[in-house]
């Protein structure tokens, strides 16, 4: 098979993914286009957004769908790190000491509520985030591929919450921004729960993948050409967050990386060898919103990160596309 027949078949069966998800989870496009972008950028996602929206039914239906195994951390300010890593147990039967595996060997993890445990408990998961392991007792356990984890955390100013550092956040491929519903959409999420099986809406939905097909998925989006002027443009717009007047803390390399990662999967969704300006521009907020700072005084004029987004993009010329 041709890599453009691949990618056509590719393309479709990610939108045959979005129109399973579409079943139970109404609305909310570019959240569920930037969770897929990153999953399949072996990356990992940052949702903030109040509770209620249905997250963990997204993740829940993703992890149906994809056929992979789902695992959930209610982060609580008492959460220990070996309640995420799992720890050693003494077996009274054999007389040793065994692994007794947490929560975070699994395909997809919902890590919920990040921002309410201390930082103690974070940095464990962020650290497994980036190693793809769990160092124990000076012994080493892999987690094995696709290993996705989507953290949710509630708006800074609710009571509770911890702020996580910068330094941490980079971790995240990506911060997306769930929103209240249209009312539409809100109307038809209320009238998907009136059937009768309300009580198990991943009912309606069919597995259509499984862990060998999502590691196909990873591998091609890697081949997705990346033109000189692609890499200009990604570029320019990250060095563009160092110098505008209202951003005390500009974007660092990682932050082109993630947006070239994902502006790949982008183009492979269109059926796509290669990527277009707007693939960039679509992924720019999510990979740059987490990844800068603003200064005292814009945020005491009410502006917020995505707002010194869009004046960045709008101040760097679009390049031809060369493809």
């Amino acid at each position: 098979m041709s890599l453009d027949q691949k990618i056509s078949q590719i393309s479709s069966q990610i939108k045959s993914l979005q129109t399973e998800i579409s079943k139970v989870f109404i609305g909310q496009e570019e959240l569920v286009l930037g969770t897929l972008a990153a999953l399949f950028s072996k990356g990992h996602v940052l949702i903030e957004g109040v509770p209620g929206l249905g997250k963990t039914l997204l993740v829940r239906a993703l992890g149906k769908i994809l056929g992979a195994d789902f695992s959930r951390i209610q982060f609580t300010p008492d959460l220990m790190p070996s309640d995420i890593t799992g720890s050693h147990i003494f077996n009274q039967r054999e007389q040793k000491f065994v692994f007794v595996r947490g929560p975070v060997f699994t395909n997809l993890l919902l890590a919920d509520e990040i921002n309410r445990a201390p930082a103690k408990t974070h940095s464990a998961l962020l650290e497994i985030m980036q190693e793809n392991q769990v160092t124990i007792d000076n012994r080493q356990y892999r987690i094995e591929p696709p290993f996705f984890v989507m953290a949710t955390q509630n708006p800074v100013e609710s009571e509770g919450t911890y702020t996580l550092p910068e330094a941490q956040l980079d971790r995240f491929l990506l911060k997306l921004l769930i929103q209240y519903p249209a009312e539409s959409e809100e109307q038809n999420i209320i009238r998907l729960h009136t059937g009768q099986e309300q009580f198990d809406l991943l009912q309606r939905v069919e597995p259509i993948m499984n862990v060998p097909s999502i590691m196909e998925i990873i591998q091609l989006a890697a081949q997705i050409r990346v033109s000189e002027s692609i890499i200009e443009y990604i570029t320019r717009l990250v060095r563009a967050t160092r110098s505008r007047q209202e951003i005390y803390l500009g974007c660092s390399p990682r932050a082109g990386i993630a947006l070239m990662k994902t502006a790949r999967v982008l183009a492979l969704m269109e059926g796509r060898d290669y990527i277009v300006p707007d693939d960039v521009k679509a992924l720019t907020p999510a990979a740059f919103r987490h990844r800068i700072v603003l200064t005292p005084e814009a945020e005491v004029e009410g502006r917020t990160p995505d707002d010194a987004i869009r004046d960045v993009l709008a101040g760097v010329d679009v390049p031809r596309s060369d493809h």
